[in-house]
């Protein structure tokens, strides 16, 4: 048996405030796992540079502009239709203020409260990791490297 299955890499983002609480988001009730939240992020285009694909993503779905991050954490995931590579980041500041600039709803929570959303199955890794991740406070001195 072949398999047809499209392989996605995906790049996403555990935003911290000042208060390390994390911004989360709505998946828009049309697409796949609609009405789960989820980190920020999206396709990593062909050719682009991860860190790129950060900036941009988190420009267009939250109208920030990512000043410092790092990485966080890599999850391979299967879906019955494709396989997803997620790429995660913390982002420990930025410019803008963050709105859910597609229409979808985003919210501020603390660490401990993330367990109580209903995220896709791929997200479970990266919750476990944003609670023991360090904070925001932590990482202050980490700058991008463009």
């Amino acid at each position: 048996m072949t398999s047809t299955c499209k392989s996605l890499h995906v790049v996403a983002a555990v935003i911290l405030d000042e208060n390390d609480n994390v911004l989360i988001a709505r998946r828009p009730l049309d697409k796949h796992m609609g009405g789960l939240w989820e980190f920020p992020g999206g396709k990593v285009e062909q050719g682009e540079a991860v860190t790129d694909a950060l900036c941009r993503e988190l420009d267009e779905e939250l109208g920030i502009q990512p000043t410092s991050w790092e990485p966080l954490i890599q999850v391979n995931h299967s879906y019955p239709d494709k396989t997803v590579l997620l790429d995660v980041w913390t982002v420990t500041s930025f410019t803008g203020e963050a709105y859910g600039r597609e229409g979808q709803p985003v919210q501020w929570v603390s660490r401990e409260e993330l367990v109580n959303f209903e995220f896709p199955e791929a997200n479970k890794p990266i919750i476990e990791a944003a609670l023991v991740g360090v904070s925001r406070q932590d990482r202050s001195s980490r700058r991008s490297q463009g």
